[in-house]
């Protein structure tokens, strides 16, 4: 034991993992959410469980902003914006549009990668042992298209998967059908990625990692943080006013990031990315592996007794209420997918992805505020992510030197 304590603000994938690298490290470790982990309320539990190695270009692309202005008035497109919100996001947003080209894309691309190559490698590293790791399915990906030329035209996203190590095998309808006799008639054409893995209950995951983390004497506070006071043992304060303090706290509360790190005057870009799911409980059939469905902007993912579909993005803010209009996007999206699919019942789901402007998580010290560790910000990643995020977090608490540049993801580079 080294005799240190920390408190970590957040317990979802990247606060969990945090907790248990740090507490393997020998910390005296406090986890504090107002929420369970693993519960609903959290991001990790409704992504699309992908552990997405092959995500290296970042949200901002050229085609997303020629595209984005007509996507938000059609009805039909899986990006949704609230008018209302629009000019609170102005201060995200224009940094946002400078990153949207292909120079900034060949430059943040590395570092992408450096965080999404070994997620299957990584997520074991911290699941071997425990209940979590049979969560963890293995297999292959597919990426659906309407037409064949639509991948044809995506000319850099298939250079910077190649570049770092992203392969795939095309498929044509035929081989997609013998693969999967239920896919829909819409889709043409495929590429495959080989040695994938996903989360049967991402959930369930977290909450069996939480659930080691305290058999092996780390501590939960179901409590909301409304202060962090940064310094040589920074303080923490709770809703109703008790203070805690401790060697180092890490802020891993996701898109609530943002107002925690205001508050202690180092604030980030940060903009909550909202994103839905629907759940198909007791399905006739699931399918056999992730799908990306290219044209509805979602994947499709075989649970523990359920089909999730998980996807679109919903620009309203961290305290809006969900929408009806993604949902019903989804449910019309996964009818074209598999015309034919039955199932018992459906649930539906939103969370907050939190997105910084240039798509790569906040981690590490800001000078500004001394022993507070950032880690959050991984996008449509941050269940691919959390798990190194939380490793990189315990080196970078004990002083060790990291095996890679962590320069790119300061919290402070904007």
């Amino acid at each position: 034991m080294n005799g240190r304590s920390v408190l970590i603000v957040g317990a979802g994938i990247t606060g969990v993992a945090s907790a248990e690298w740090l507490c393997r490290d020998g910390w005296q470790v406090t986890l504090i959410d107002p929420v369970q982990p693993g519960s609903p309320d959290q991001a990790s539990y409704g992504n699309a469980g992908l552990l997405s190695r092959t995500s290296v270009v970042p949200v901002a692309t050229p085609s997303l902003v020629r595209h984005a202005p007509a996507m938000v008035f059609d009805p039909s497109s899986p990006l949704f914006l609230r008018w209302s919100y629009l000019p609170r996001m102005i201060p995200w947003l224009l940094p946002f549009l400078r990153n949207a080209n292909e120079a900034k894309i060949r430059q943040i691309a590395p570092a992408l990668s450096a965080m999404t190559f070994d997620a299957n490698e990584q997520h074991l590293a911290l699941a071997r042992g425990t209940e979590a790791e049979r969560h963890i399915a293995n297999g292959d990906y597919v990426t659906l298209y309407t037409k064949k030329s639509d991948y044809d035209s995506d000319l850099l996203t298939q250079e910077m998967r190649r570049k770092f190590g992203s392969v795939p095998s095309e498929l044509t309808r035929a081989e997609l059908v013998e693969r999967d006799p239920n896919l829909g008639p819409a889709y043409t054409f495929g590429t495959l990625y080989q040695g994938c893995a996903w989360l049967t209950s991402p959930g369930r995951y977290v909450a069996a990692l939480f659930d080691h983390f305290l058999r092996h004497g780390g501590q939960y506070r179901q409590a909301k943080a409304v202060d962090i006071q940064p310094g040589e043992m920074p303080k923490l304060t709770l809703e109703g006013g008790e203070t805690l303090t401790a060697d180092k706290v890490v802020l891993s509360s996701g898109a609530w990031s943002v107002r925690l790190a205001k508050r202690m005057g180092a604030p980030v870009k940060l903009e909550a990315e909202r994103g839905y799911h629907v759940a198909m409980h007791s399905p006739s059939f699931n399918a056999p592996y992730p799908y990306m469905v290219t044209d509805a902007k979602f994947v499709a993912t075989p649970m523990d007794g359920f089909l999730r579909a998980a996807g679109v993005v919903e620009f309203a803010g961290l305290d809006a209420p969900a929408s009806e209009a993604p949902v019903r996007l989804i449910e019309k999206a996964v009818k074209r997918l598999y015309p034919t699919l039955e199932f018992d019942r459906s649930e539906s789901w939103m969370g907050r992805r939190p997105t910084t402007p240039d798509s790569l998580p906040a981690l590490g010290e800001n000078p500004k505020a001394p022993n507070v560790l950032h880690a959050y910000g991984g996008q449509h990643v941050g269940l691919t992510i959390g798990p190194k995020l939380g490793r990189l977090v315990a080196d970078i608490a004990a002083g060790r030197r990291a095996n890679m540049d962590l320069a790119p993801y300061r919290p402070d580079r904007f």
